[in-house]
């Protein structure tokens, strides 16, 4: 018998912020390329739920259709496909790192 996972439940009506950063560093710098054992604070202490992951297409312009740009990020597996006006996403780009932040809030 398969052990029961529960990646983060959201039913219908929740209210939830979602964050999606570069790094965890609360001053902005960029993360190392290792997982941080310091116990310094970071960005994942403001949150519940936390995800790792790369992008792998970026899509602008007529690629995209109706001048959208359209980001793929993958998380181990678990697809992100996200779509919006190119000014509130021009600063990913490919091959980097985007960290999926979400914590519920109070309605």
């Amino acid at each position: 018998m398969l052990p029961r996972v529960q990646l983060y439940k959201l039913w219908t009506g929740d209210k939830f912020t979602l964050v999606l950063a570069s790094t965890l560093n609360l001053d902005g710098t960029p993360d190392a390329n290792e997982f941080n054992q310091s116990g310094e604070a970071s960005l994942m202490d403001s949150y519940e739920y936390v995800m790792h992951g790369k992008v792998f297409k970026v899509a602008s312009g007529g690629a995209a259709k109706d001048g959208k740009m359209e980001i793929f990020t993958s998380y181990g597996g678990l697809l992100m496909s996200l779509k919006g006006e190119p000014a509130h996403l021009a600063k990913i780009e490919l091959d980097m790192r985007m960290y999926l932040l979400i914590k519920k809030v109070d309605a």
